[in-house]
Parts: C-alpha cells; sequence; structure tokens
C-alpha cells in the first residue's frame, strides 16, 4: 500500500472511518468521536469491541474507547468540586454528556504511513443539559507504529473549571483469569466493590472475579502481559496519575447491556483518567491534554 486508505462508513445509524494502514486497521464513529476498533496485522484485535454492540443515534456503543467528559462514572461519587459543575436536572448519566453527542471532524490528514483525525466538541453548542460552562473538548487520534489518543480540555469560560475525565479503554485479551497487569505495584486503590475501601497493590494485577478499582498515583507505564497471545498492551500515558481496571465477570456481565454472558472473559479495561484526587482544574482560557499511547509487544 502507498499510502494509508481512509474511507466513510455508515454502521446501522452512525457515521464511521475505516482506517487502513500498511499493517493496521482502525475504526472511528463520529458520534462520541470513539474508537471502536484497532488490529495489527497478524495479531488478534488490541482493541476490543462487542460483538452485540448496537450502532444507534444516542446510545453509546459497548466496547472500544468511549470518552467520559466532564465527569467520570457516577457524578455523586466524583469530588464536590466536580459536582457542583453541574447545575442539577434529571439528566445526570453515568460517564458524563459527551459519549453520545456527534462531535465535529475537524480534519483527516496523512504524513508518509501516519493517519492522524480530530474532532471537537463545544459545551455552548449543543447546549450540554444541566452544564453551563463554555468549554471546548478535542480527541486527535494518530495511528502509526502504535496508536495515540489525546484529549485536549479547554476551559473558555471566566471562572474556574473542574472536570475528571476518562478514555474508557477496553482491551481484547485471551482470556481474564490468564493475563496479569504490570506497573501498579505499590500503588495505592480504591476498593469500588467493597465500601471504597483505600488499599495497596502488592505485585501484579491478577483476576479472579469481578474487580473494579480505582489506581491512584499512577506511573506513566502500565501493560497488560497475555502469555497466550505472546503479546504485551503497553500504555505509556501522560497527563494522568490515576486509572480505573475493570472487569464485570460473571455475574454483572449478565446485567449489562449489548454485552453476550460470555464476553468478560475476552475483555479487561484499563481507563486512562483524572478522577478522584487526580480531576483536573482549569483556569479561566487554559487547557490541558491527557494522552495515550497504546502499542503491542511481543513477549
Amino acid at each position: 500500500m502507498s499510502s494509508p486508505l481512509v474511507e466513510r462508513i455508515e454502521l446501522d445509524e452512525l457515521t464511521c472511518w475505516r482506517v487502513r494502514t500498511e499493517d493496521a486497521e482502525l475504526q472511528v464513529a463520529q458520534q462520541g468521536a470513539q474508537i471502536l476498533g484497532y488490529q495489527r496485522d497478524g495479531e488478534p484485535p488490541l482493541i476490543w469491541l462487542s460483538n452485540q454492540a448496537a450502532y444507534q443515534k444516542g446510545k453509546a456503543v459497548r466496547g472500544g474507547v468511549p470518552v467520559c467528559w466532564p465527569w467520570f462514572g457516577d457524578l455523586r461519587r466524583n469530588p464536590a468540586e466536580v459536582q457542583g459543575m453541574h447545575e442539577g436536572g434529571p439528566l445526570c448519566p453515568a460517564h458524563g454528556l459527551v459519549r453520545e453527542l456527534d462531535w465535529e471532524l475537524l480534519n483527516i490528514d496523512t504524513d508518509g504511513p501516519t493517519v492522524h483525525m480530530a474532532f471537537a466538541v463545544d459545551s455552548r453548542s449543543p447546549l450540554l443539559p444541566g452544564w453551563p460552562h463554555a468549554a471546548k473538548l478535542r480527541l486527535d487520534i494518530r495511528l502509526g507504529e502504535a496508536l495515540q489518543v489525546s484529549l485536549t480540555s479547554h476551559n473558555l469560560g471566566d471562572t474556574p473549571l473542574a472536570i475528571s475525565q476518562a478514555l474508557h479503554s477496553y482491551f481484547a485479551i485471551s482470556d481474564i483469569r490468564e493475563v496479569e497487569v504490570e506497573g501498579l505495584d505499590g500503588c495505592p486503590y480504591i476498593e469500588t466493590l467493597e465500601d471504597w475501601q483505600l488499599r495497596k497493590q502488592q505485585g501484579n494485577i491478577a483476576f479472579s472475579g469481578e474487580t473494579d478499582r480505582i489506581y491512584l498515583k499512577t506511573p506513566s507505564r502500565m501493560s497488560i502481559v497475555d502469555r497466550a497471545w505472546k503479546r504485551r498492551i503497553q500504555l505509556d500515558v501522560e497527563g494522568s496519575a490515576s486509572a480505573v481496571v475493570w472487569n464485570p465477570w460473571i455475574d454483572k456481565a449478565r446485567r449489562l447491556s449489548q454485552f453476550a454472558e460470555d464476553a468478560w472473559q475476552g475483555m479487561l479495561c484499563i481507563e486512562t483518567a483524572r478522577v478522584m484526587d487526580d480531576i483536573l482544574v482549569l483556569k479561566p482560557g487554559e487547557e490541558q491534554r491527557m494522552v495515550l499511547n497504546i502499542a503491542s509487544k511481543p513477549l
């Protein structure tokens, strides 16, 4: 292939783009600026997408890399500064207000074998319900030898802006019972499944049941070690010191939408985040960027 190929496609109700380079393929939806899939040639997918995913307007797609903003998870579990940004009202969905919006496509360009896509959403148009603040959110996606995802928040108002956020990344794995996560040894974490107790990670993370943990003071590099697939998914981050590690396991999987009963075995979320004491507080006119680099390394 002499140059990357970018084509617009329709998946049911959603406008999407398929990007093909010499050795990788990427799919991105305009709704939520959500990455749906990423795979290197000769390997299993790196990004997991549910085989029951629904491509419907106004409905988040299960899998990929949803953008959670201007809060993460249940707003009521966020720090007071983030909660105070919301004026209340009936619409207060988990993971914020931008996952189900069509973002503006700013550009698609190529630089040799690298493809760059940029999307943006402005909180003033459309007005985000219950959140009357002037801000712009931009997502830059670069596909080359690895995949880089960059989320930039810009406070356009004249008062400080407090937000939490995450790149809610679903990773494809051989079997959750066989993989480990490296890089978080010694990090404090909140065990949300046991009264939000504060604990400390000892060694690598292994999985034997439902997992929903918020890790704090996280390093710039974490890895998913997958011996069955003989690879390491290496995650290098900037502008983030917190992460969420999640797998629903058996019982919760049965209650999730767009999720097969056995799908928990083949996926793991490590969510690059700014949550809890790592929330983002932007001064008037200030912008900050959070970057995730995803690379596949052989074991």
